[in-house]
């Protein structure tokens, strides 16, 4: 190009103005069961159960038993979200109770790979709290015992019914912006609550405990497009954990790019911002926080603003139950299945590996949390 025929309209970042359009109809609440309603059984009643309990609560559906080590923590949440619920002495009363059809799973990942697979066996469906498992073998061997006892594993990733990002992802899916060519994902929040608490264990806390919503997102998009992960991550100025509150991750994947940045030291002015875009348009979702974001969609027909209800918290668990639930009912596999969470594990694992090792790693070739 001669220097003539270069202009600012030509090279420059430069922005169209776009009408708006009419909203598209794209299904985002929380999946509800027509008529099915089974009773439904707790193993562990730890601090994240109270979101389980407290969305199927508000969904209507009942938790007819709950277990706990320690019974009195059981009897706690009983008495708090479920009054009539019976409280286990032994979990393998719950795998017993013939009228307990569905299991929710909520104890630490360490021990949850024995209890899901005895709850299998019993004949019992089950959602497993996530992460799933740190082994790719095991979530394997679990994802066949399951089919082969005609039940279905499904896993509590919750943060796909969060009210933008289930808008968004159905809106992929639906090829309202074409094929995905580009996914970004940019948080800054003050993730420093967790010093001095068992968080602050978990060596990589940000890419792991809390990184896996986005990389099981960004799977959900994607599939097995995703090829390779590049991770580091670093303390932030002034943070008190003892782990490394920021990280960030590049991926890619086939006839694209993705990268998220976790800037979890960040102790004012939080932002969570994501860009998707595709071959015929893109999808913006930002706002200060999770549970507060507008969505933009931008095609060469104009712009859409769809005004979304609810909040990840408790509408996401609300979500992961509720598409068990309905792929019982409809006899399908549930989209939150673990076979298609192995996926977002693959892509968490070597992400994490890239971070410890400093190199580019292949999707697939780290098995295990632990490599």
């Amino acid at each position: 190009m001669s220097k003539d025929a270069a202009t600012t309209d030509t090279y420059a970042l430069r922005s169209d103005t776009l009408s708006e359009i009419e909203l598209l109809d794209v299904p985002y609440r929380p999946p509800t069961p027509k008529s099915y309603r089974p009773k439904i059984g707790m193993i562990g009643t730890g601090g994240i159960s109270n979101s389980h309990l407290d969305a199927y609560r508000t969904a209507g559906w009942e938790v007819a038993v709950l277990w706990n080590r320690t019974a009195s923590k059981a009897l706690k949440k009983a008495k708090e979200f479920y009054p009539t619920a019976r409280i286990a002495t032994d979990w393998r009363e719950i795998l017993a109770d013939t009228s307990i059809e569905i299991v929710d799973i909520t104890l630490p990942t360490e021990h949850r790979s024995a209890f899901i697979a005895e709850a299998l066996k019993a004949g019992k469906h089950v959602l497993s709290q996530k992460p799933f498992v740190e082994d790719l073998d095991i979530g394997e061997k679990l994802v066949d015992l399951a089919d082969a006892n005609g039940v279905h594993l499904a896993v509590n990733q919750n943060g796909r019914w969060s009210p933008h990002m289930a808008w968004m992802r159905n809106a992929v899916r639906a090829g309202h912006i074409g094929d995905l060519i580009s996914a970004h994902f940019s948080l800054h929040w003050n993730h420093g609550w967790t010093a001095g608490t068992l968080f602050d264990e978990i060596d990589d806390l940000v890419l792991y405990d809390f990184g896996i919503h986005w990389f099981d997102f960004l799977s959900s998009l994607l599939g097995d497009r995703v090829k390779s992960v590049f991770a580091s991550a670093s303390y932030a100025q002034g943070q008190a954990n003892k782990v490394p509150l920021m990280a960030q991750s590049l991926v890619s994947f086939d006839r694209g790019q993705a990268s998220l940045i976790f800037d979890g030291g960040m102790r004012h002015g939080p932002r969570d911002t994501t860009y998707l875009g595709g071959t015929e348009g893109s999808i913006t979702s930002d706002g200060p926080d999770l549970g507060n974001q507008s969505v933009t969609l931008a095609t060469s027909e104009g712009i859409a603003r769809p005004a979304l209800e609810g909040q990840w918290f408790n509408d996401g668990f609300r979500g992961a139950m509720g598409e068990l639930l309905c792929a019982i009912e409809e006899d399908r596999a549930p989209e939150n299945s673990a076979r298609e969470n192995l996926k977002s594990l693959a892509l968490t694992f070597a992400a994490i590996h890239s971070r410890r090792t400093g190199r580019e790693i292949a999707i697939g070739d780290v098995r295990r949390l632990a490599d």
